[in-house]
């Protein structure tokens, strides 16, 4: 009886004593302060947003979170201050045990930058996003378009994104007085003209298949204008 009693204080003992260290640890765990900040950019791409511009959105109460103990931040509201960020798609905030605040951030991707009265980009989801003060983008120009217009042209913006010979060679996409779409390419001396966006897989392979021919028998300099608008065909202006 009393070896059972020994037994049952001693496994009771063990059990405060397993409660008391971890509240200690806990208390501990909650006074200790962020003693660094580290950012990861995810993936490779542009600096179009930096570590100073992220580290100031890791503020809380004027203060730099490396002053602010753990239990006032609140790990949601500081990804929330983040993802708000225009240069931002995506953000992931988290506290190690040695007191490092982690931050890793994807950030958007601009295809295409609009020339309009303030110029912006367009992301590879089609959403528009400012300009970065930190980097700019090698995208194409667009011209005569407006931002209600984005949702309609973007699906050639992202076709000459997705397109590494379109990539190569346009770098200007114009909405003509007659609201059809055009291509600036980077070398050749003549547009294409697209027309309206629609049907553009066939439109850009009858255009691939006249660049071969045409690149075959050195004509590409007689064009003006190459159009692509009419269905299986490609009309081409003679200078």
């Amino acid at each position: 009886m009393k070896r059972k009693i020994l037994t049952y204080l001693k496994f009771m003992s063990l059990i405060i004593l397993v409660v008391v260290l971890f509240a200690f640890t806990a208390k501990r765990n909650k006074q200790r302060k962020i003693n660094q900040v580290l950012i990861e950019f995810i993936e490779e791409q542009d600096p179009y947003v930096n570590e100073t511009t992220v580290n100031k959105l890791l503020i809380q109460n004027q203060e730099r979170v490396t002053n602010v103990g753990k239990e006032i931040l609140v790990l949601n509201t500081v990804e929330q201050d983040l993802d708000s960020h225009k240069m931002i798609e995506h953000s992931d905030v988290y506290l190690t045990v040695n007191g490092e605040l982690r931050a890793r951030i994807k950030q958007r991707t601009p295809i295409a930058r609009v020339n309009a009265i303030t110029p912006f980009y367009v992301d590879v989801i089609g959403n528009t996003m400012p300009l970065s003060d930190s980097y700019s983008a090698h995208v194409p120009l667009v011209h005569n378009v407006s931002e209600r217009e984005v949702l309609e042209v973007f699906p050639l913006l992202k076709k000459i994104q997705e397109d590494k010979f379109l990539k190569k060679h346009v770098v200007g996409v114009y909405l003509n007085n007659e609201k059809l779409y055009e291509l600036e390419l980077r070398v050749l001396d003549f547009r294409i003209v697209i027309g309206k966006v629609e049907n553009l897989n066939s439109k850009i392979k009858n255009f691939k298949a006249f660049y071969q021919k045409a690149l075959g028998d050195q004509s590409l300099g007689k064009y003006n204008k190459v159009s692509l608008q009419f269905s299986n065909q490609v009309v081409c202006t003679i200078k």
